[in-house]
């Protein structure tokens, strides 16, 4: 049977396939407040800059292509059952070839009913007030919103609870509930941490590369592949 390899990536990841990582140093995003942009009360206060928000990093990820990292865990189905679990809400780990993707945080390319959650469809161009639901409800970002439940995340921790390799990748390990999922894994799991500034505790299991993603994920593919 093959060995069940999970990786759990964030914004890292897909920084070097030119996604600017929404947060900055000062906390805004992109100049706004993230309540402003990433919330439900935001929206309802001002949808159509919630929206143009939105727009913006939807047509910015349509000018982008997955990078080497993104294509190096594709392969690794090869010889393993790979699990994707990504705090991103792009669709390079898709674009590269990974074929199971748990988005916890949504994703960009989707959008969904403002009332009615299971309301969703794809969407590639820019999202407009006037753009209703079947129901005749505004549609919104298919993103999960500070303050909002993360409906996967369930999913996720099964999927943990039965990891024989953890892969993290990019993350700050800072965003909950994402963030605790790496303590879901067995004991005896094999954890390999990727990220130029790891913040981790070192223990038995737990092997740190701090590189960027193209660099890390070879490493730590190596590393598996010579156990």
């Amino acid at each position: 049977m093959k060995k069940h390899i999970v990786v759990l990536t964030g914004a890292g990841m897909s920084a070097e396939s030119g996604i600017k990582t929404f947060r900055d140093s000062d906390g805004l995003w992109e100049g706004h407040d993230v309540m402003q942009v990433a919330s439900p009360l935001g929206f309802h206060a001002n949808p159509e800059l919630v929206l143009d928000f939105y727009n913006q990093r939807r047509r910015q990820l349509l000018t982008v292509n997955p990078n080497s990292a993104h294509y190096d865990l594709a392969e690794l189905e090869e010889n393993f059952n790979v699990t994707i679990i990504t705090q991103n809400i792009d669709d390079l780990h898709e674009r590269a070839g990974s074929s199971t993707v748990i988005h916890l945080h949504g994703e960009l390319l989707k959008v969904r009913s403002a009332i009615d959650g299971s309301d969703i469809r794809e969407w590639k161009s820019d999202l407009l007030l006037g753009d209703l639901c079947k129901k005749g409800h505004q549609l919104r970002p298919h993103i999960v919103w500070f303050g909002e439940d993360v409906p996967l995340i369930e999913n996720a921790i099964d999927v943990c609870k039965v990891a024989d390799i953890l892969i993290i990748i990019g993350t700050s390990l800072q965003v909950y509930p994402a963030a605790g999922l790496m303590h879901y894994v067995p004991q005896q799991t094999r954890i390999y941490f990727i990220d130029p500034k790891p913040n981790v505790n070192h223990h038995s299991n737990l092997t740190v590369f701090a590189e960027k993603a193209t660099v890390g994920v070879k490493k730590a593919i190596q590393a598996i592949m010579d156990l």
